[in-house]
């Protein structure tokens, strides 16, 4: 049974080669529609996944299971529309806040404060315009994870004692000093005063969404931060991340009621704060990006059906052609079964075919674009097989009709035709 299974698929995938090695331009231009719709199919899920990975990626690097405590709410969004005077007038998070929410959230694992401007950064005669100069404290790096190519962080002595001592981004140390690598050990100046660089942070790349922009920034302690900006007006955040096993949503209660009692609230006035959380944000990229998903299988199902009808007319062709052969087939004993299963199959590899062409086509644009917007895009096994799976569906559909008329030839009349 299963030899005579593989003689079938043996046989079938020969005729589908003869078939396109006959007549190829004819089968080309058949199979074009196929071609068409795997492309489309594939190139929009790879591109939308790789998009969103990107993305996702960006946001849990803001902070996993993170709450931020801000006046602004980051869900409002942006433009003419937003209602900014409902949030204006709030009072900012500030600094002391950090020990009486550590002392009061036992499941709130790190707590960091940062407040940030952004300013001109000088080394010698070089001046660096529009660079984010952040200030942190010491569970900043916990939450954030951040990652030096060179030397080393602020320690906590440094930390606690406000020393001037700073870790630059990459494109900071690119552009003042050459080379990154260049940039250990030596002075810049920020807002008039002297700092050692003492790390270098690894490259990030272009971000999307915005995010820390690392490249492009600063990292010194808030005590030393704090001498050089007014840190009421350094759009100050408090981040706070919950240990394991406590979801952001329960973090989020809890800590409700205890910046509630901070800021003296009575139960009849309503939140002068924000909990954003990045959980929240997360979910709303991955419903914003099924929308794209499902335009592109609409574009793509449009491809698919012309190319059903292009692989029905090849098949129709093929049954006509062979009219004779499947009349001595079915004379020395062929079951209808097996007729059928022969031009099912053929349908099927006529597609795949197809289909193949297709990746061929995705992989190249995969190339292309990860080149332009300086991030990978690629074809996942997932997708890949999800191709071949179409393929073998649109076969199977395509060729039924004609394979059901093969099958259904009276071998008398076949053979005489």
């Amino acid at each position: 049974m299963i030899r005579r299974s593989l003689e079938i698929i043996t046989s079938s995938f020969k005729m589908a080669l003869q078939e396109l090695l006959k007549n190829k331009l004819r089968t080309f231009l058949s199979l074009f529609g196929i071609t068409i719709g795997i492309f489309c199919i594939i190139s929009v899920l790879a591109t939308v996944g790789s998009l969103e990975r990107n993305i996702q990626n960006e946001i849990k690097s803001l902070g996993n299971n993170t709450l931020f405590l801000d006046k602004w709410d980051y869900s409002a969004g942006g433009g003419p529309d937003f209602p900014w005077w409902r949030y204006v007038n709030r009072p900012s998070p500030k600094y002391d806040e950090v020990k009486f929410i550590r002392e009061r959230t036992p499941g709130a694992k790190y707590i960091a404060f940062r407040i940030k401007v952004t300013d001109d950064v000088g080394y010698a005669n070089s001046l660096l315009s529009n660079v984010n100069i952040y200030g942190v404290n010491e569970d900043f790096e916990q939450i954030q994870q951040i990652e030096l190519m060179q030397g080393r962080y602020i320690s906590n002595a440094e930390f606690d004692r406000g020393i001037p001592v700073v870790v630059v981004g990459f494109e900071v140390a690119e552009k003042l000093f050459g080379s990154a690598e260049l940039a250990i050990d030596k002075t810049i100046e920020v807002r008039g005063q002297k700092l050692a660089i003492t790390g270098i942070i690894t490259k990030q790349g272009k971000q999307m969404i915005g995010g820390w922009d690392f490249d492009q920034s600063v990292l010194v302690s808030y005590r030393f931060a704090r001498t050089i900006m007014n840190e009421y007006k350094a759009d100050p955040v408090i981040m706070i991340q919950g240990e394991e096993g406590i979801t952001s949503k329960a973090l989020k209660e809890n800590l409700t009621g205890v910046v509630r009692a901070i800021h003296k609230l009575t139960p009849t006035k309503e939140n002068d704060f924000t909990l954003n959380d990045i959980n929240d944000f997360s979910d709303s990229i991955s419903s914003a990006f099924v929308s794209l998903n499902i335009g592109g299988w609409a574009i793509a199902a449009l491809s698919l059906i012309v190319g059903m009808f292009g692989v029905a007319n090849i098949m129709f062709v093929s049954v006509r052609e062979r009219t004779s052969q499947i009349g001595l087939k079915k004379a020395i004993g062929a079951k209808k079964r097996v007729i059928l299963a022969e031009f099912l199959l053929e349908s099927a590899f006529l597609c795949i075919i197809g289909g193949l062409i297709g990746l061929l086509l995705v992989f190249g644009l995969t190339q292309v674009l990860t080149k332009a917007l300086d991030f990978p895009v690629y074809i996942s096994t997932t997708n890949m097989a999800l191709a071949i799976f179409i393929c073998i569906f649109v076969g199977i559909v395509a060729g039924y009709i004609p394979a059901r008329q093969a099958a259904r030839m009276d071998p008398v009349v076949a053979i005489r035709s």
